[in-house]
């Protein structure tokens, strides 16, 4: 029988935060595939495992996978952990986590700490939707076209940043978003000098202009989503250009019968169907 892959989290910052089940999953594997070796010693040292360590990271994601397949297929158990927080999460995990389940391998999940959802929970935005969106790509297209999709995002968007970036993706937000959508700065998650900040985007840019609240630490960001008001207030934009007679014709050539094309021109303009229905009366249609 093949092992286990177990996809172990691990503190992202308060080693207060590592579980009793993933110390155990730890000593128990016969291997650990870590991000960093040099990073993960310090923890294995500090809890006592004494597992063996191999490197797996994103410089090394296909062939290394291709080695703990090999290993897995043996019947060794696996654990994968991260520099910090779960693995699979924009990290090379997922790529490894994939081919288990091509191979039929079995995969355990051992909970713990995430970044994004402990920034989300504490950031005072809403929480029931979200979009998680990690690091903003540094590919100008590829930045642009996710730029273009948070624009039209309803949900809570969750950014990952770090500090030498982080005003710069500011601006771009801002371009993207405005100056007043809301934006929650989450930093530094779990260590001495965490705090969220609830401000909005032009209030932020403001404050990290000044010298002495220049970026430092990991940040995490959490905004708005695009609210509905909003959604309705761009809707209507798109027929102030169009008279009430040719967004009727707009409907009619898409099929839609008469009757129908008023209520749709009515809801879309925020106006009476008597209102749309008189106009409608004298169009030759």
């Amino acid at each position: 029988m093949s092992g286990i892959l177990y996809l172990v989290a691990t503190p992202i910052g308060n080693l207060e935060d590592m579980t009793y089940r993933a110390i155990r999953i730890l000593k128990e594997a016969d291997l650990i595939a870590a991000e960093d070796t040099r990073n993960s010693i310090k923890l294995l040292n500090h809890f006592e495992i004494k597992t063996p360590m191999t490197s797996y990271h994103e410089f090394n994601r296909f062939d290394k996978a291709d080695f703990l397949i090999e290993k897995l297929r043996q019947g060794q158990n696996v654990a994968v952990i991260t520099d910090a927080g779960t693995p699979g999460i924009s990290d090379p995990g997922e790529v490894l986590v994939k081919m288990c389940h091509e191979e039929g391998i079995q995969v355990v999940p051992v909970p713990g700490a995430v970044a994004g959802v402990n920034a989300l929970i504490a950031s005072g935005q809403d929480t029931r939707r979200f979009a998680f969106e990690a690091f903003i790509p540094t590919d100008k297209k590829e930045c642009a076209r996710v730029m273009e999709e948070l624009s039209k995002e309803t949900r809570t968007m969750v950014i990952y940043e770090a500090p030498h970036r982080l005003r710069k993706t500011l601006e771009l937000l801002r371009k993207t978003l405005g100056d007043e959508r809301s934006i929650s700065i989450c930093k530094e998650i779990t260590k001495k000098h965490e705090s969220f900040k609830k401000t909005t985007i032009g209030e932020a840019i403001q404050f990290y202009e000044a010298e002495e609240n220049q970026p430092r630490g990991e940040y995490v960001l959490v905004i708005a989503g695009k609210s509905y008001a909003e959604q309705e207030a761009e809707e209507r934009a798109k027929w102030e250009d169009m008279s009430i007679e040719e967004h009727i014709r707009y409907y009619i050539e898409q099929g839609v019968d008469k009757k129908e094309a008023v209520k749709k021109v009515a809801s879309d303009r925020g106006l009476s169907k008597r209102d749309v229905y008189s106009v409608s009366v004298d169009m030759d249609i």
